[in-house]
């Protein structure tokens, strides 16, 4: 099926988008139950374990940066972890997504993405007293214990279910 806006290129098929729209839909509700060890000067974002999802997913690539989007603006978070988090959400799974042969290093991108950038914008937006490679190495330190304990859990549950499910 082609997409009659851009010629040549696959429009994307409804279980697609559903899956998209489920996936950025419990990261942001993950978030925000979670808001108070999701949000501030010390993370632990339990939606982040999804951010392992683009190694199965392609479409959570994009579902994983409206998440986070969604959750930033509607749990209150400052202008400039609206978009920077968003955007080293974003990077994440792109290389997340283009390193999934190798799950491990994949599963480092979250870590390295977010421990950077949403480390600098804890220090800048939040937390100014604390220094800066203080705030990276927080953020990394929890987005370290779920990429890397939860994100594996999460997708060896996925990898066992009946691809009928999972690919509806």
């Amino acid at each position: 099926m082609s997409n009659p806006n851009t010629p040549g290129k696959p429009a994307m098929r409804t279980g697609s988008l559903s899956r998209a729209a489920l996936i950025a839909a419990l990261y942001a509700a993950l978030t925000l139950l979670l808001a108070p060890i999701s949000y501030g000067e010390i993370q632990l974002r339990i939606s982040e374990a999804l951010t392992l999802l683009p190694i199965l997913l392609p479409e959570a690539v994009p579902a994983l940066a409206v998440g986070c989007l969604l959750a930033n603006i509607l749990g209150g978070a400052p202008v400039y972890d609206i978009v920077f988090g968003t955007l080293a959400t974003l990077l994440a799974a792109i290389a997340t997504r283009l390193l999934r042969a190798r799950p491990r290093l994949a599963a480092a991108m979250p870590v390295l993405f977010n421990g950077v950038i949403v480390g600098a914008v804890v220090h800048y937006a939040y937390a100014p007293v604390i220094p800066l490679a203080l705030c990276m190495l927080s953020v990394s330190a929890g987005e370290a214990a779920v990429c890397f304990l939860l994100g594996p859990l999460l997708l060896s549950v996925l990898r066992k279910l009946p691809s009928r499910l999972l690919y509806l």
